[in-house]
C-alpha cells in the first residue's frame, strides 16, 4: 500500500500571507488566520493551557483537531509563526445545519484585537460550512467574556440567541460549573 503525504510546512512558513486564509490586525503586527495542520497540535495545547478558565484537553486531542477536524477549526499566528489564537468545532452529524463550537482561545499577545470573533467568522465563512445556519456552544454562567463574544456575534449576524442549561454540575462530576447550551440562528453564512 502506497501512502501519500502532504509536504511538511513549518508553522513559521504557514504564517506568510500567501498561505493564510485571512490577515487581521495592524500592519506592524499582523495576525494570520488559517486551517491548522499536524505541526500545530502542541502549540494549540500550550495556548489553551495559558487561557484559563478554558478546560485543557490532551495534546493528542488538539493534534486530532488540527488534522481530523481542520476544515472546521482555525489557528491565528503572528509573523513568527507562534499560535496566538485557536477555535475548534465541528458540524453536527445529526444536525448538518449546525456548527458546534468547542473552544475559542486567544493568547495574551492578541487580546483586545477582536481575534476571537474573527476566528469564528473565518471558520463560518468557509465553503465547507455553507449549509450551516446555526452555531451552538456551551458556556458556564459566569464566563462573561464568552457570553459577550456570543452576544456580539448574534448582533452582528442579526440572529436570535437562545440558551438553556445543558450539563448540570452533577453531570460534570460535581467539581465543574454547569454549562449552558447557547444557540445562535438561523443566519446565512453568506451574510457574515
Amino acid at each position: 500500500m502506497n501512502a501519500t503525504t502532504e509536504p511538511f510546512i513549518p508553522s513559521a512558513e504557514l504564517a506568510r500571507p500567501s498561505i493564510a486564509d485571512t490577515v487581521v490586525g495592524h500592519q506592524t503586527a499582523p495576525l494570520f488566520i488559517r486551517k491548522p495542520n499536524p505541526d500545530d497540535g502542541w502549540g494549540i495545547y500550550e495556548l489553551v493551557k495559558s487561557c484559563p478558565p478554558l478546560d485543557v484537553n490532551s495534546a493528542y486531542a488538539y493534534l486530532l483537531l488540527a488534522t481530523q477536524f481542520r476544515d472546521s477549526c482555525a489557528v491565528a499566528t503572528n509573523e513568527e509563526g507562534e499560535i496566538v489564537g485557536f477555535v475548534s468545532g465541528y458540524v453536527k452529524s445529526n444536525c448538518p445545519d449546525t456548527y458546534f463550537l468547542w473552544q475559542v482561545a486567544v493568547g495574551e499577545k492578541a487580546r483586545g484585537t477582536g481575534l476571537a470573533r474573527r476566528l469564528v467568522e473565518a471558520v463560518m465563512t468557509r465553503p465547507e460550512l455553507s449549509e450551516v445556519h446555526h452555531l451552538e456552544t456551551t458556556i458556564t454562567p459566569d464566563n462573561q467574556a464568552s457570553w459577550g463574544l456570543f452576544r456580539r456575534l448574534a448582533d452582528r449576524w442579526q440572529a436570535p440567541l437562545n440558551s438553556r442549561e445543558y450539563f448540570s454540575t452533577d453531570q460534570l462530576g460535581g467539581e465543574h460549573d454547569p454549562e449552558n447550551l447557547v444557540r445562535i440562528g438561523p443566519f446565512q453564512t453568506a451574510d457574515i
